[in-house]
């Protein structure tokens, strides 16, 4: 639904009053809503890669390594493009 329609169902003619409309029924829903967010762990094993994740995930909000020498979780960056994966054939 346009903006134009909106105004057209509400019988209002100023578009900057409709829009306001709308940005405060944008923001009633998203205060109304829960957010579920949960918090599960997984031991980090040599040689594998790939980690199952909760089949009922949404969005992956963020990822952390405890680091054995300090014992604090350091954060993992988001990665902004793909790795570059290279193999060295050069014997040792």
């Amino acid at each position: 639904m346009t903006v134009q329609e909106v105004m057209e169902r509400a019988g209002v003619k100023e578009t900057t009053l409709t829009i306001a409309w709308i940005k405060d029924a944008i923001h009633l829903i998203r205060s109304q809503q829960n957010e579920r967010l949960e918090t599960s762990s997984s031991n980090i094993i040599d040689g594998i890669r790939e980690y199952p994740l909760p089949a009922n995930m949404i969005k992956l909000k963020s990822i952390s390594v405890k680091d054995t020498n300090d014992d604090k979780y350091k954060r993992i960056r988001r990665l902004v493009q793909d790795p570059v994966v290279s193999e060295d054939n050069s014997p040792d």
